[in-house]
Formats: structure tokens, sequence, C-alpha cells
């Protein structure tokens, strides 16, 4: 290869290429339903909070606490900013894995699984155990 070749193929490379490294970064806002969840990295590993809720204050105009969690000390505290997902690493190209997820509706925390589909959306699947048994749900990125 030349050196005027070079110069314009390698950028063109870079520019066809550099999309699909960025679109392995799952940190950033997610839609995820009755809440946006933020992503972002905690040492070397993933983890998440809910920055928004939908409907945040309770029926008396209070913040919603997290009244589900079978620890009494945790039933206190406000459902807005709670860390919901962590312990996530790399498994493979676009997925994660390893971590747990804490559902405050039930006060429950999963094993969880995560992976960024073609469309850029994130499956998000929920077990205890197995895989196979969990549940999934999509989030969307919130731009």
């Amino acid at each position: 290869m030349n050196k005027a070749t070079s110069r314009f193929i390698i950028p063109a490379l870079l520019f066809l290429f550099a999309p699909l490294a960025w679109s392995q970064d799952i940190t950033g806002l997610w839609d995820a339903g009755e809440s946006n969840v933020e992503i972002y990295a905690c040492g070397d590993e993933l983890c998440g909070r809910i920055a928004e809720l939908d409907e945040p204050l309770d029926e008396n105009g209070n913040p919603k606490l997290d009244t589900n969690n079978p620890d009494e000390a945790l039933q206190s505290r406000p459902i807005l900013g709670m860390d919901l997902v962590a312990g996530f690493s790399s498994t493979g190209e676009g997925k994660w894995g390893g971590g747990t997820i804490y559902d405050p509706r039930d006060g429950k925390t999963y094993q969880c699984a995560m992976s960024l589909k073609k469309d850029g959306t994130l499956e998000v699947r929920g077990y205890v155990g197995l895989a196979i048994f969990g549940k999934s749900v999509i989030w969307t990125r919130v731009e």
C-alpha cells in the first residue's frame, strides 16, 4: 500500500469500526419502564442506580421508600437514588454477568445477566439459580 492510499484507507477503516467499539459501552441512562437507571463503572465492574422514577412520590406526597425490603433498617431508604444493579463484568462480546439486580417491588435480589442487542436495547435477565428460569426485560437507552 502506498502512502497516498494509506492516508485514505486507514481513516476509512477507523471510521467504520469505531461504532462497533463504542456500541459495547452500556454506561449511561436506560429507560427501564417505571424508572430510568444509570449504569456506571464502579471499580472494574458495572453498577447502576435508580436515577429517575415515573412516580417518585407515594399517595401522601412523600418520597417512595423501600418498604418491601426484608431488612427493616433499609425500609426507610428512598427508592430514588438507590443502587439497583451491582457486580457486573464482561462475559463476552456485548454480554455482562456475575451481577445482581434488586427489585424494590418485592424486596428481593436476583442474579442477573445483561446483553446488548443489535438494535441498541439492553436485555436484562433476572433469575434464581439458572438463567433459563428467569425473566427478561428490555431497557432502551435514554438520549
